[in-house]
């Protein structure tokens, strides 16, 4: 706060020797004196106006940031000022005023520079997805709806909403963090401190939010202060920062809000993150990190915010600022669609988190996929992958469309699509909500082929009936894009079959101890299977319990 005001001070006695004049003419040409008073009072009330402003807004406080009060200041100090003093102000008028141009028209000219510093490495395509692994699906508008549902949990709950829902990997668990705040002045004013905040499992829709009873002090919600962003501004008045404050825990379950920061790309235009500030919402202590010194248990030390600006300075400006206008050769856009500031958060399986973009075409009524990226949520690292260029690719729009029609009698609607590599395959993985925003199922649907789709409670049971899909769609399914093939023969020991949908799926167990999974559909002779055949069948080793069958032979049935 005192930094604050001396930047005041300073600043409104420097506002108040440009605004009032010092000397006019006098019948005899030469100094009148000036009146002490208007210039203590001229200073007061610039201090005043700036204290305000910069404590409302909590602007960075660069000289920089000064340049409004500057230009207006210089215009009434050269309109009221006489002789000489009028030809001093004038030329600090033109001075500032090209310096307020160059601020103001900095983004017509540093396109190149934005292209450059989001510039991303570029592969073709994600490595296969690991079925083992139940990705975080969860959809954070259910994950939301639960939490309020369970605000009971929470002491005087008439004080306090939900607050930013992130997620975040804890104790090797991927959860849904959300703190409770302030509903309102008053309510911070009688509770003084926020009692905690909700978590819920990202992964397991049957999970319940769990209340964790942690007070804190500085909060987003908080006033005057205790609010979090005005304590990180006074701990950092020059710091530039980028996107809203962020909830983190460490495995102890201890929260810290975290908040990017970064410096301008030229001028006051454009930004660049560098690092994160850190603050401890019950000490008020606050520290800072560059990206590569972050601790451990952060995941997303670039907002979803920045990273977001980063794929608009990647997809816009490929060939300058005009043309993201005007000609749009080779601009693609970012898609709308994400969770977060248009951008989705997601766990790879090395166990980062990563924010997922898809790019589209900027012609209207295009709904194929151009690329899409990923943004490592730690470092800021991205990687832009083009997909195979053989094959047209759908959207995450177009996913949301065949979804919607797909359950237009129950007005379901798709939230969150997230591109996965299943089976060798581009594929969008997209919970399901109903009109009330309750979870119903898991949608997958290819993105080279939209005709193939499967959908089920649990992301395994859709990704099962995906791979038939598949296979009846005449699609290579080998669960990594290079499974190995294997010929195979025995004696079926065991057998069940399952009808999923309009087909029937074969499981059968062999004297080898190998489980197999065939689809009636691309192999019909597979419903005579029965205990005590002996086949041949040609198979993918994709490491799974069950293995796909891609030919098989009953040795023993009578065509």
């Amino acid at each position: 706060m005192s930094s604050l005001l001396l930047f005041s001070v300073i600043f409104g006695i420097l506002l108040t020797l440009i605004t009032v004049p010092l000397f006019h003419k006098s019948t005899k040409e030469s100094p009148s004196s000036f009146s002490l008073f208007k210039l203590i009072g001229s200073a007061l009330i610039f201090t005043f106006i700036i204290f305000g402003v910069y404590y409302l807004t909590n602007l960075d406080r660069n000289v920089s940031s000064i340049w409004f009060f500057l230009l207006t200041a210089t215009i009434i100090g050269t309109v009221l000022s006489t002789g000489k003093e009028r030809m001093v102000k004038g030329i600090l008028f033109l001075g500032t005023l090209i310096f307020s141009i160059f601020l103001l028209t900095a983004f017509l000219f540093n396109a190149d520079e934005k292209f450059n510093q989001a510039k991303m490495k570029e592969e073709v395509e994600i490595e296969a997805f690991d079925e083992s692994v139940t990705p975080a699906s969860v959809p954070p508008q259910f994950a939301r709806n639960k939490m309020k549902k369970a605000f009971g949990q929470v002491p005087n709950t008439s004080y306090y909403e939900l607050g930013n829902l992130q997620i975040q990997k804890v104790n090797d668990q991927y959860v849904y963090i959300a703190p409770v705040e302030f509903s309102g002045l008053f309510k911070w004013i009688k509770g003084k401190e926020t009692p905690g905040y909700f978590t819920m499992s990202a992964t397991d829709t049957s999970s319940n939010p769990v209340f964790m009873d942690t007070p804190m002090t500085f909060t987003p919600s908080s006033y005057f202060h205790q609010n979090v962003d005005r304590k990180i501004r006074n701990a950092y008045p020059e710091r530039i920062f980028y996107g809203d404050v962020q909830l983190e825990i460490n495995d102890e379950g201890e929260p810290f809000y975290i908040q990017t920061y970064g410096e301008f790309i030229s001028a006051r235009n454009g930004f660049t993150p560098l690092g994160i500030v850190m603050i401890h919402p019950s000490s008020g202590e606050v520290s800072s990190y560059t990206f590569e010194e972050t601790p451990e248990f952060i995941d997303g030390a670039i907002s979803p915010e920045a990273v977001s600006l980063q794929n608009s300075y990647y997809g816009n400006y490929i060939e300058g600022y005009w043309n993201s206008i005007f000609g749009k050769t080779n601009v693609k856009l970012p898609s709308d669609e994400g969770t977060e500031a248009n951008v989705s958060p997601v766990f790879m399986e090395d166990g980062a988190m990563y924010y997922f973009t898809d790019f589209t075409s900027p012609k209207e009524g295009v709904d194929s996929m151009l690329g899409y990226s990923l943004t490592n949520g730690r470092t800021g690292k991205a990687t832009y992958y083009t997909g195979n260029l053989e094959e047209s690719y759908m959207d995450s729009y177009g996913a949301l469309q065949i979804i919607e029609k797909k359950f237009i009698e129950k007005k379901w609607s798709g939230e969150m699509p997230i591109l996965y590599n299943f089976y060798g395959e581009a594929s969008w993985l997209t919970p399901v909500l109903d009109s009330n925003g309750f979870f119903q199922n898991y949608f997958i649907v290819s993105a080279a082929n939209p005709e193939i789709s499967a959908y089920a409670t649990t992301p395994k049971e859709a990704l099962k009936k995906y791979k038939v899909a598949l296979q009846r769609g005449g699609s290579s399914v080998d669960g990594s894009s290079n499974a190995e093939e294997l010929s195979i023969t025995g004696n079926v020991t065991r057998v069940f079959k399952e009808t999923s949908g309009d087909y029937v799926l074969v499981y059968f167990l062999l004297d080898n101890g190998s489980n197999y999974v065939v689809s009636a559909e691309s192999n019909p002779l597979s419903i005579y299977l029965q205990e005590g055949d002996e086949i041949r069948a040609i198979t993918l080793n994709t490491g799974e319990e069950f293995l796909p069958i891609k030919e098989l032979v009953i040795e023993n049935l009578t065509n």
